[in-house]
């Protein structure tokens, strides 16, 4: 039962290093993985738990960049392109 504390702290250390580390911008929230990663090891639970608030609190959650690329097939403007194509080139045709 002693154990069970620690066990906790460490696997919620190893999900926030690996999450940080994995990140692919340099700053992930405005902060250095190198400070964020000093953060979660010193502070104890401060640190994982500051990583985990942020990440969720942020607009898309665990995604770099939400605006990154097209959600749905109908936002895709290259895909809106192409079926207006094959709506002129079936109205020609037929």
């Amino acid at each position: 039962m002693r154990a069970l504390p620690l066990l906790v702290y460490l696997g919620l250390v190893v999900y926030t290093l690996s999450d940080v580390w994995q990140r692919p911008e340099r700053e992930p929230y405005g902060v250095t993985k190198a400070l964020w990663t000093a953060m979660i090891l010193f502070l104890p639970f401060v640190g994982a738990l500051a990583w985990i608030v942020v990440k969720l609190l942020r607009p898309g959650g665990g995604n770099p960049d939400p605006r990154k690329g097209p959600v749905a097939p109908d936002d895709d403007p290259e895909y809106l392109a192409w079926l207006r194509e094959q709506s002129r080139r079936k109205r020609k045709s037929g």
